[in-house]
């Protein structure tokens, strides 16, 4: 099952949704298909413009290594020396912070990932589930 451009909007508008209705800082989202490419980006008014970098890279590394950003973190924290290696092999472009979350099917394949920041790592986590579970879709944290 393929991630589709009306899935990818919907998981933008309610992750921005929810975002405002939390009083978060201002949100940038992005959208990755399976193989890691931009399927959708938004970046809200008053967001800095290095945003679409950190949303793409807790997304991208969710995606390359099909572990979210919480187990990245965690896999840091364990062994630096691996996420320092695989951002090499990544050129650098791996974010490995809670707001990477994966999008999986129904068999737990991977379908993409979300990125978001702008707030605290927690609170884009907080605002992506509300952006995948509004689109119908199963999500790890």
């Amino acid at each position: 099952m393929t991630l589709s451009l009306d899935q990818a909007r919907t998981i933008i508008r309610k992750t921005l949704e929810k975002g405002r209705a939390e009083n978060f800082k201002p949100l940038s989202v992005v959208v990755l298909d399976a193989g890691g490419h931009v399927q959708a980006f938004e970046r809200e008014d008053g967001a800095s413009p290095g945003r679409f970098g950190i949303a793409h890279g807790k997304a991208y590394g969710s995606v390359m290594l099909g572990m979210a950003g919480t187990a990245q973190m965690a896999r840091a924290d364990a062994q630096a020396y691996f996420m320092t290696a695989v951002n090499g092999v990544f050129g650098g472009q791996v974010v490995p912070v809670p707001g990477g979350i994966l999008i999986r099917d129904a068999d737990g394949a991977v379908m993409g990932a979300v990125g978001v920041t702008g707030d605290t790592s927690d609170n884009d986590v907080i605002a992506a589930m509300a952006g995948i579970d509004a689109a119908g879709l199963s999500a790890e944290v």
